[in-house]
Protein backbone atom coordinates (compact mmCIF):
# COMPACT_ATOMS: atom_id res chain seq x y z
CA UNK A 1 0.00 0.00 0.00
CA UNK A 2 2.61 2.39 1.21
CA UNK A 3 4.63 1.62 -2.19
CA UNK A 4 1.66 1.96 -4.21
CA UNK A 5 1.01 5.58 -2.71
CA UNK A 6 4.23 6.86 -2.95
CA UNK A 7 4.24 5.75 -7.14
CA UNK A 8 1.17 7.53 -7.85
CA UNK A 9 1.63 10.41 -5.73
CA UNK A 10 4.90 11.11 -8.00
CA UNK A 11 3.24 9.60 -11.36
CA UNK A 12 0.70 12.29 -10.39
CA UNK A 13 3.21 15.07 -9.86
CA UNK A 14 4.73 15.12 -12.71
CA UNK A 15 1.39 14.55 -15.11
CA UNK A 16 -0.09 17.42 -13.76
CA UNK A 17 3.12 19.52 -13.35
CA UNK A 18 4.02 18.59 -17.33
CA UNK A 19 0.58 18.91 -18.37
CA UNK A 20 0.18 22.24 -17.03
CA UNK A 21 -2.75 21.20 -14.95
CA UNK A 22 -1.54 22.87 -12.01
CA UNK A 23 1.28 24.73 -10.08
CA UNK A 24 3.97 22.60 -9.00
CA UNK A 25 3.61 24.53 -5.50
CA UNK A 26 0.18 23.39 -5.41
CA UNK A 27 1.30 19.83 -6.65
CA UNK A 28 3.86 19.64 -4.28
CA UNK A 29 2.14 20.04 -1.37
CA UNK A 30 -0.99 18.84 -1.73
CA UNK A 31 -0.13 15.32 -3.32
CA UNK A 32 1.54 14.19 -0.98
CA UNK A 33 -0.65 15.70 1.83
CA UNK A 34 -3.70 13.72 0.23
CA UNK A 35 -1.46 10.47 -0.16
CA UNK A 36 -0.74 10.47 3.58
CA UNK A 37 -4.61 11.16 4.46
CA UNK A 38 -5.13 7.81 1.89
CA UNK A 39 -2.68 5.74 3.63
CA UNK A 40 -3.97 6.65 7.54
CA UNK A 41 -1.13 9.30 8.11
CA UNK A 42 -3.20 11.95 9.58
CA UNK A 43 -2.13 11.78 12.79
CA UNK A 44 1.25 12.44 11.93
CA UNK A 45 0.90 14.75 9.14
CA UNK A 46 2.05 17.83 11.03
CA UNK A 47 5.28 16.22 12.44
CA UNK A 48 5.80 14.91 8.86
CA UNK A 49 5.74 18.17 7.02
CA UNK A 50 7.64 19.63 9.66
CA UNK A 51 10.50 17.80 9.40
CA UNK A 52 10.58 17.59 5.60
CA UNK A 53 10.52 21.58 6.12
CA UNK A 54 13.72 20.73 8.83
CA UNK A 55 15.35 19.19 6.73
CA UNK A 56 15.30 21.94 3.31
CA UNK A 57 15.25 25.03 5.68
CA UNK A 58 19.21 25.73 5.10
CA UNK A 59 18.76 25.61 1.59
CA UNK A 60 15.58 27.94 1.68
CA UNK A 61 17.50 30.13 3.62
CA UNK A 62 20.80 30.04 1.44
CA UNK A 63 18.88 30.54 -1.74
CA UNK A 64 17.22 33.78 -0.46
CA UNK A 65 20.40 35.42 0.31
CA UNK A 66 22.27 33.75 -3.24
CA UNK A 67 18.98 35.24 -4.84
CA UNK A 68 19.40 38.90 -3.16
CA UNK A 69 23.21 38.96 -3.90
CA UNK A 70 23.77 38.09 -6.99
CA UNK A 71 20.85 40.11 -8.27
CA UNK A 72 22.61 42.68 -6.39
CA UNK A 73 25.95 41.85 -8.07
CA UNK A 74 24.01 41.72 -11.40
CA UNK A 75 22.48 45.27 -10.68
CA UNK A 76 26.27 46.79 -9.50
CA UNK A 77 27.59 45.55 -13.38
CA UNK A 78 29.65 42.85 -11.70
CA UNK A 79 28.81 40.35 -14.87
CA UNK A 80 28.82 43.01 -17.30
CA UNK A 81 32.48 42.85 -18.85
CA UNK A 82 31.46 38.86 -18.88
CA UNK A 83 28.47 39.44 -20.78
CA UNK A 84 30.38 42.01 -23.47
CA UNK A 85 33.04 39.58 -23.57
CA UNK A 86 30.72 36.80 -24.26
CA UNK A 87 28.82 38.68 -26.79
CA UNK A 88 31.76 40.09 -28.39
CA UNK A 89 33.34 36.50 -28.97
CA UNK A 90 30.17 35.03 -30.48
CA UNK A 91 29.22 38.05 -32.11
CA UNK A 92 25.61 37.81 -31.45
CA UNK A 93 25.42 33.86 -32.32
CA UNK A 94 23.26 32.07 -30.33
CA UNK A 95 24.71 29.15 -31.22
CA UNK A 96 28.47 30.13 -29.64
CA UNK A 97 26.28 31.76 -26.35
CA UNK A 98 24.69 27.94 -26.28
CA UNK A 99 28.54 26.04 -26.16
CA UNK A 100 30.17 28.77 -23.88
CA UNK A 101 27.40 28.04 -21.70
CA UNK A 102 28.18 24.40 -21.47
CA UNK A 103 31.66 25.21 -21.12
CA UNK A 104 31.13 27.69 -18.24
CA UNK A 105 28.81 24.92 -16.37
CA UNK A 106 31.09 22.25 -16.68
CA UNK A 107 33.86 24.25 -15.76
CA UNK A 108 31.93 25.67 -12.47
CA UNK A 109 30.44 22.35 -11.50
CA UNK A 110 33.74 21.04 -10.96
CA UNK A 111 33.09 22.18 -7.37
CA UNK A 112 30.56 19.09 -7.02
CA UNK A 113 27.90 21.32 -5.51
CA UNK A 114 24.36 21.81 -7.63
CA UNK A 115 22.95 24.95 -6.00
CA UNK A 116 26.43 26.83 -6.26
CA UNK A 117 26.67 25.91 -9.91
CA UNK A 118 22.92 26.87 -10.66
CA UNK A 119 23.57 30.37 -8.79
CA UNK A 120 26.83 31.29 -10.64
CA UNK A 121 26.21 30.20 -13.75
CA UNK A 122 22.41 31.08 -14.14
CA UNK A 123 23.11 34.62 -12.96
CA UNK A 124 26.09 35.29 -14.86
CA UNK A 125 24.45 34.23 -18.53
CA UNK A 126 20.59 35.12 -18.32
CA UNK A 127 21.55 38.94 -19.20
CA UNK A 128 23.25 37.37 -22.01
CA UNK A 129 20.51 35.70 -22.73
CA UNK A 130 18.14 37.93 -22.23
CA UNK A 131 19.90 40.81 -24.46
CA UNK A 132 19.66 38.24 -27.56
CA UNK A 133 16.64 37.59 -26.95
CA UNK A 134 16.98 33.65 -26.56
CA UNK A 135 14.31 31.27 -25.01
CA UNK A 136 15.69 30.16 -21.20
CA UNK A 137 14.94 26.82 -21.79
CA UNK A 138 18.50 26.85 -23.69
CA UNK A 139 19.89 28.41 -20.64
CA UNK A 140 18.35 25.58 -17.77
CA UNK A 141 18.58 23.16 -20.06
CA UNK A 142 22.34 23.01 -21.16
CA UNK A 143 23.54 24.14 -18.00
CA UNK A 144 21.76 21.25 -16.50
CA UNK A 145 23.16 18.72 -19.06
CA UNK A 146 27.00 19.79 -17.48
CA UNK A 147 26.09 20.26 -14.43
CA UNK A 148 24.84 16.52 -14.47
CA UNK A 149 27.96 15.01 -15.90
CA UNK A 150 29.79 16.70 -13.66
CA UNK A 151 28.03 15.39 -10.74
CA UNK A 152 29.86 12.54 -11.35
CA UNK A 153 32.68 13.90 -9.75
CA UNK A 154 34.33 11.87 -6.80
CA UNK A 155 33.21 14.32 -4.27
CA UNK A 156 29.93 14.80 -5.59
CA UNK A 157 26.67 13.75 -3.98
CA UNK A 158 25.45 10.59 -5.61
CA UNK A 159 29.42 9.31 -5.90
CA UNK A 160 29.54 9.85 -2.24
CA UNK A 161 26.92 7.99 -1.32
CA UNK A 162 27.38 4.71 -3.42
CA UNK A 163 31.08 4.33 -2.36
CA UNK A 164 29.59 4.96 1.60
CA UNK A 165 26.99 1.93 1.03
CA UNK A 166 28.93 -0.56 -0.53
CA UNK A 167 31.94 0.67 1.84
CA UNK A 168 33.74 1.29 -1.68
CA UNK A 169 36.45 3.87 -2.39
CA UNK A 170 36.91 6.14 -5.62
CA UNK A 171 39.18 3.83 -7.48
CA UNK A 172 36.79 0.89 -7.26
CA UNK A 173 33.88 3.59 -8.17
CA UNK A 174 34.88 6.72 -10.20
CA UNK A 175 38.20 5.93 -11.52
CA UNK A 176 36.64 3.26 -13.75
CA UNK A 177 33.71 5.93 -15.24
CA UNK A 178 36.18 8.32 -15.39
CA UNK A 179 36.84 7.60 -19.57
CA UNK A 180 32.94 7.20 -20.02
CA UNK A 181 32.46 10.73 -18.07
CA UNK A 182 34.85 12.05 -20.79
CA UNK A 183 32.54 10.51 -23.21
CA UNK A 184 29.33 12.58 -21.49
CA UNK A 185 30.97 15.77 -21.57
CA UNK A 186 31.54 15.03 -24.93
CA UNK A 187 28.00 14.50 -25.89
CA UNK A 188 27.07 17.96 -23.94
CA UNK A 189 29.42 20.15 -25.98
CA UNK A 190 27.43 18.11 -29.30
CA UNK A 191 23.68 18.81 -27.70
CA UNK A 192 24.67 22.49 -27.01
CA UNK A 193 25.84 22.93 -30.77
CA UNK A 194 22.84 21.34 -31.76
CA UNK A 195 21.05 23.50 -29.44
CA UNK A 196 22.18 26.40 -29.87
CA UNK A 197 22.09 25.88 -34.26
CA UNK A 198 18.12 25.14 -33.41
CA UNK A 199 18.15 28.49 -31.24
CA UNK A 200 19.59 30.25 -34.27
CA UNK A 201 17.94 29.42 -36.91
CA UNK A 202 14.46 29.51 -34.52
CA UNK A 203 15.79 33.69 -34.04
CA UNK A 204 16.62 33.79 -37.91
CA UNK A 205 13.25 33.01 -38.61
CA UNK A 206 11.93 35.50 -35.89
CA UNK A 207 14.16 38.33 -37.18
CA UNK A 208 15.28 38.52 -41.06
CA UNK A 209 18.28 40.26 -40.22
CA UNK A 210 19.25 37.35 -38.48
CA UNK A 211 21.10 36.93 -34.39
CA UNK A 212 19.29 39.80 -32.34
CA UNK A 213 22.66 41.24 -32.03
CA UNK A 214 25.98 41.98 -33.33
CA UNK A 215 28.02 43.21 -31.02
CA UNK A 216 31.42 44.33 -33.01
CA UNK A 217 35.00 44.84 -31.35
CA UNK A 218 35.03 48.09 -29.39
CA UNK A 219 31.14 48.73 -29.41
CA UNK A 220 29.15 48.33 -25.95
CA UNK A 221 26.24 45.92 -26.39
CA UNK A 222 24.11 48.28 -24.74
CA UNK A 223 24.15 50.29 -28.44
CA UNK A 224 23.28 47.58 -30.13
CA UNK A 225 19.57 46.26 -32.02
CA UNK A 226 16.59 45.73 -29.95
CA UNK A 227 16.68 41.45 -30.09
CA UNK A 228 14.02 39.85 -31.60
CA UNK A 229 10.91 38.77 -30.48
CA UNK A 230 11.16 35.80 -27.99
CA UNK A 231 9.69 33.85 -25.15
CA UNK A 232 11.29 36.52 -23.13
CA UNK A 233 11.54 39.73 -25.66
CA UNK A 234 8.35 41.60 -23.90
CA UNK A 235 9.87 40.93 -20.06
CA UNK A 236 13.08 42.09 -20.96
CA UNK A 237 12.72 44.69 -23.42
CA UNK A 238 13.54 47.85 -21.14
CA UNK A 239 16.77 46.42 -20.33
CA UNK A 240 17.56 45.74 -23.98
CA UNK A 241 16.68 48.77 -25.94
CA UNK A 242 19.24 51.40 -27.08
CA UNK A 243 20.23 54.34 -24.52
CA UNK A 244 18.45 56.70 -27.01
CA UNK A 245 15.11 54.85 -27.23
CA UNK A 246 14.24 54.91 -23.88
CA UNK A 247 11.46 56.83 -23.75
CA UNK A 248 8.30 55.06 -22.87
CA UNK A 249 5.26 55.98 -24.32
CA UNK A 250 1.64 56.25 -22.57
CA UNK A 251 -1.94 56.58 -23.57
CA UNK A 252 -3.58 59.87 -22.22
CA UNK A 253 -7.25 60.13 -21.34
CA UNK A 254 -7.90 61.12 -24.99
CA UNK A 255 -6.21 58.18 -26.55
CA UNK A 256 -3.52 59.70 -27.37
CA UNK A 257 0.41 58.71 -27.21
CA UNK A 258 2.57 60.76 -25.34
CA UNK A 259 6.30 60.51 -24.71
CA UNK A 260 7.30 60.32 -21.15
CA UNK A 261 11.19 61.43 -20.91
CA UNK A 262 13.70 59.70 -19.03
CA UNK A 263 15.34 60.87 -16.28
CA UNK A 264 17.86 64.09 -17.21
CA UNK A 265 16.12 65.01 -20.49
CA UNK A 266 14.42 67.76 -19.03
CA UNK A 267 15.23 71.35 -18.67
CA UNK A 268 16.71 72.00 -16.03
CA UNK A 269 17.11 68.43 -14.47
CA UNK A 270 20.38 66.64 -12.83
CA UNK A 271 21.43 64.19 -15.63
CA UNK A 272 21.84 60.60 -13.28
CA UNK A 273 24.36 59.79 -11.41
CA UNK A 274 27.87 58.48 -13.00
CA UNK A 275 28.64 54.60 -13.48
CA UNK A 276 30.02 53.04 -10.00
CA UNK A 277 33.45 53.77 -9.07
CA UNK A 278 36.01 51.43 -10.14
CA UNK A 279 36.96 50.42 -6.52
CA UNK A 280 33.26 49.46 -5.90
CA UNK A 281 33.84 47.55 -8.84
CA UNK A 282 36.90 46.14 -7.68
CA UNK A 283 35.31 45.56 -4.30
CA UNK A 284 32.32 43.15 -5.53
CA UNK A 285 35.16 41.59 -7.93
CA UNK A 286 37.31 40.34 -4.69
CA UNK A 287 34.20 39.73 -2.30
CA UNK A 288 32.42 37.46 -5.06
CA UNK A 289 35.41 35.55 -5.36
CA UNK A 290 36.48 35.01 -2.21
CA UNK A 291 32.48 33.86 -1.43
CA UNK A 292 32.98 31.27 -4.25
CA UNK A 293 36.09 30.45 -2.94
CA UNK A 294 34.86 29.53 0.69
CA UNK A 295 31.68 27.79 -0.95
CA UNK A 296 34.42 25.52 -2.50
CA UNK A 297 36.64 24.94 0.58
CA UNK A 298 33.01 24.85 3.35
CA UNK A 299 34.70 27.41 5.11
CA UNK A 300 31.10 27.72 6.95
CA UNK A 301 27.84 26.56 5.76
CA UNK A 302 26.26 27.80 2.58
CA UNK A 303 23.72 29.50 4.18
CA UNK A 304 26.12 31.47 6.56
CA UNK A 305 28.26 32.53 3.92
CA UNK A 306 25.58 33.88 1.78
CA UNK A 307 23.85 35.86 4.69
CA UNK A 308 27.25 36.98 5.39
CA UNK A 309 27.99 38.19 1.60
CA UNK A 310 24.79 39.51 1.24
CA UNK A 311 24.97 41.82 4.08
CA UNK A 312 28.44 43.28 3.62
CA UNK A 313 27.60 43.75 -0.61
CA UNK A 314 24.39 45.31 0.68
CA UNK A 315 25.73 47.76 3.25
CA UNK A 316 28.72 48.90 0.59
CA UNK A 317 26.94 49.03 -2.90
CA UNK A 318 24.05 50.89 -0.79
CA UNK A 319 25.02 52.46 2.36
CA UNK A 320 21.32 54.05 3.39
CA UNK A 321 18.67 53.08 4.14
CA UNK A 322 16.55 53.88 1.42
CA UNK A 323 18.87 52.47 -0.98
CA UNK A 324 18.55 49.13 0.82
CA UNK A 325 14.98 48.31 1.07
CA UNK A 326 14.50 50.00 -2.58
CA UNK A 327 17.09 46.77 -3.38
CA UNK A 328 14.79 44.33 -1.30
CA UNK A 329 11.64 45.41 -2.75
CA UNK A 330 12.76 45.12 -6.11
CA UNK A 331 14.02 41.24 -5.77
CA UNK A 332 11.67 40.15 -2.98
CA UNK A 333 9.34 38.51 -6.42
CA UNK A 334 12.62 36.46 -7.20
CA UNK A 335 12.98 35.24 -3.67
CA UNK A 336 9.56 34.06 -2.86
CA UNK A 337 8.95 32.70 -6.00
CA UNK A 338 12.55 30.45 -5.51
CA UNK A 339 12.28 29.58 -1.77
CA UNK A 340 8.45 28.69 -1.82
CA UNK A 341 9.13 25.83 -4.44
CA UNK A 342 12.18 24.77 -2.10
CA UNK A 343 9.87 24.87 0.98
CA UNK A 344 6.86 23.22 -0.77
CA UNK A 345 9.62 20.01 -2.12
CA UNK A 346 10.37 19.97 1.70
CA UNK A 347 6.37 18.99 2.23
CA UNK A 348 6.55 16.46 -0.30
CA UNK A 349 10.02 14.79 0.65
CA UNK A 350 9.46 14.97 4.54
CA UNK A 351 5.57 12.94 3.94
CA UNK A 352 7.22 10.16 1.25
CA UNK A 353 10.62 9.65 4.03
CA UNK A 354 8.51 9.97 7.52
CA UNK A 355 5.42 7.75 6.16
CA UNK A 356 8.36 4.97 4.64
CA UNK A 357 6.71 5.00 1.16
CA UNK A 358 10.31 5.70 -0.26
CA UNK A 359 11.53 2.62 1.22
CA UNK A 360 8.37 0.52 0.60
CA UNK A 361 8.45 1.90 -3.18
CA UNK A 362 12.75 0.53 -3.13
CA UNK A 363 11.64 -2.68 -1.95
CA UNK A 364 9.05 -3.43 -4.69
CA UNK A 365 11.05 -1.84 -6.91
CA UNK A 366 13.72 -4.87 -6.51
CA UNK A 367 11.12 -7.71 -5.91
CA UNK A 368 10.29 -7.09 -9.49
CA UNK A 369 13.68 -7.23 -10.82
CA UNK A 370 13.91 -11.10 -12.82
CA UNK A 371 16.46 -13.73 -12.02
CA UNK A 372 17.72 -13.51 -15.35
CA UNK A 373 18.75 -9.75 -16.23
CA UNK A 374 21.05 -10.38 -12.57
CA UNK A 375 24.29 -10.99 -15.57
CA UNK A 376 22.95 -7.98 -17.09
CA UNK A 377 22.19 -5.69 -13.72
CA UNK A 378 24.82 -3.08 -14.46
CA UNK A 379 23.40 -2.06 -17.83
CA UNK A 380 20.18 -2.21 -16.49
CA UNK A 381 20.74 -0.16 -13.28
CA UNK A 382 22.72 2.79 -16.11
CA UNK A 383 19.71 2.67 -17.98
CA UNK A 384 16.96 2.90 -15.90
CA UNK A 385 19.00 5.44 -12.77
CA UNK A 386 18.20 8.81 -15.18
CA UNK A 387 14.50 8.21 -15.28
CA UNK A 388 14.20 7.25 -11.96
CA UNK A 389 15.84 9.85 -10.44
CA UNK A 390 12.25 11.75 -10.53
CA UNK A 391 11.19 8.80 -8.10
CA UNK A 392 13.44 8.41 -5.69
CA UNK A 393 15.51 10.78 -3.82
CA UNK A 394 19.55 10.19 -3.43
CA UNK A 395 19.70 8.60 0.15
CA UNK A 396 16.30 6.12 -0.98
CA UNK A 397 18.14 4.94 -4.06
CA UNK A 398 21.70 4.97 -3.07
CA UNK A 399 21.17 3.61 0.14
CA UNK A 400 18.21 1.45 -0.04
CA UNK A 401 17.93 0.59 -4.04
CA UNK A 402 21.90 -0.06 -4.45
CA UNK A 403 22.84 -1.99 -1.76
CA UNK A 404 20.20 -4.18 -2.46
CA UNK A 405 20.54 -4.80 -6.66
CA UNK A 406 24.45 -5.01 -5.56
CA UNK A 407 24.32 -8.11 -3.55
CA UNK A 408 21.63 -9.44 -6.10
CA UNK A 409 24.52 -8.70 -8.84
CA UNK A 410 26.70 -10.47 -6.58
CA UNK A 411 24.73 -13.68 -6.21
CA UNK A 412 24.78 -13.65 -10.28
CA UNK A 413 28.74 -13.27 -10.22
CA UNK A 414 28.92 -9.73 -10.88
CA UNK A 415 31.25 -7.62 -8.65
CA UNK A 416 29.41 -4.95 -6.51
CA UNK A 417 31.83 -2.21 -8.04
CA UNK A 418 30.01 -2.57 -11.21
CA UNK A 419 26.42 -1.65 -10.17
CA UNK A 420 27.83 1.23 -8.37
CA UNK A 421 29.47 2.96 -11.38
CA UNK A 422 26.28 1.89 -13.49
CA UNK A 423 24.66 3.43 -11.02
CA UNK A 424 26.69 6.92 -11.11
CA UNK A 425 25.96 7.34 -14.77
CA UNK A 426 22.46 8.41 -14.42
CA UNK A 427 20.93 8.19 -11.23
CA UNK A 428 20.87 12.18 -9.25
CA UNK A 429 23.72 12.85 -11.98
CA UNK A 430 22.44 13.59 -15.47
CA UNK A 431 18.89 13.17 -13.60
CA UNK A 432 19.57 15.32 -10.65
CA UNK A 433 18.36 18.74 -12.39
CA UNK A 434 14.99 17.43 -13.62
CA UNK A 435 13.83 16.14 -10.43
CA UNK A 436 11.54 17.40 -8.39
CA UNK A 437 12.81 15.98 -5.09
CA UNK A 438 15.65 17.81 -5.01
CA UNK A 439 15.97 21.53 -4.16
CA UNK A 440 18.83 22.44 -6.17
CA UNK A 441 16.06 21.70 -9.44
CA UNK A 442 13.71 24.80 -8.15
CA UNK A 443 16.92 27.01 -8.04
CA UNK A 444 17.57 26.31 -11.58
CA UNK A 445 14.36 26.97 -12.67
CA UNK A 446 13.65 29.58 -10.79
CA UNK A 447 16.31 31.70 -11.36
CA UNK A 448 15.75 30.77 -15.73
CA UNK A 449 12.65 32.35 -14.76
CA UNK A 450 11.06 28.46 -16.65
CA UNK A 451 8.53 26.21 -15.08
CA UNK A 452 9.40 22.92 -13.86
CA UNK A 453 7.10 21.30 -16.20
CA UNK A 454 8.87 23.05 -19.25
CA UNK A 455 12.09 22.87 -18.31
CA UNK A 456 11.58 18.79 -17.70
CA UNK A 457 9.68 18.52 -21.35
CA UNK A 458 12.14 20.60 -23.09
CA UNK A 459 15.62 18.69 -21.29
CA UNK A 460 14.75 15.17 -20.65
CA UNK A 461 15.50 13.63 -23.82
CA UNK A 462 19.03 15.02 -24.14
CA UNK A 463 19.74 14.28 -20.70
CA UNK A 464 18.82 10.83 -21.18
CA UNK A 465 20.69 10.80 -23.84
CA UNK A 466 23.63 11.61 -22.29
CA UNK A 467 23.40 8.67 -19.67
CA UNK A 468 23.26 6.51 -22.58
CA UNK A 469 26.23 7.93 -24.49
CA UNK A 470 28.18 7.37 -21.29
CA UNK A 471 26.74 3.54 -20.71
CA UNK A 472 28.25 3.40 -24.12
CA UNK A 473 30.99 4.84 -23.02
CA UNK A 474 31.11 2.55 -20.22
CA UNK A 475 31.08 -0.82 -22.27
CA UNK A 476 33.47 0.35 -24.96
CA UNK A 477 36.29 1.10 -21.68
CA UNK A 478 35.14 -2.35 -19.39
CA UNK A 479 34.28 -0.24 -16.81
CA UNK A 480 31.14 -2.93 -16.48
CA UNK A 481 30.51 -5.91 -19.14
CA UNK A 482 27.36 -6.50 -20.95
Amino acid sequence: MPAALGFATIAVLLLLTMTRRASVLVALILLPVLAALIGGFAGDLGELILGGLSRVAPTGIMIAFAVLYFSLMVDAGLFDPLIRGLLRVARGDPLRITVATAVLTLCVALDGDGASTFLITVSALLPVYRRLGMNPLVLSGVVCLGAGVMNMVPWGGPTVRAMAALKLDSSEVFNPVLPAMGFGVAWVLVASYLLGRRERNRLAALSPRGPATDVREGEDERDGREPAASTTATATTAATEPESSRHATAATADGERQTLRAPGDGPGTVRVPPLPRTWLNLFNLLLTVALVVCLIQEVMPLPVLFVLGFAIALLVNHPTWEQQQALLDKHAKSVVLVTTMIFAAGVLTGILTGTRMIDEMAEALVSVVPGSLGSHLPVAVAVTGMPLSLVFTPDAYYFGVLPVLAETAQGFGTDPAEVARAAVLGQMTTGFPLSPLTASTFILVGMSGVSLGEHQRFIFRWAFATTLVMTAGALLTGAFPL
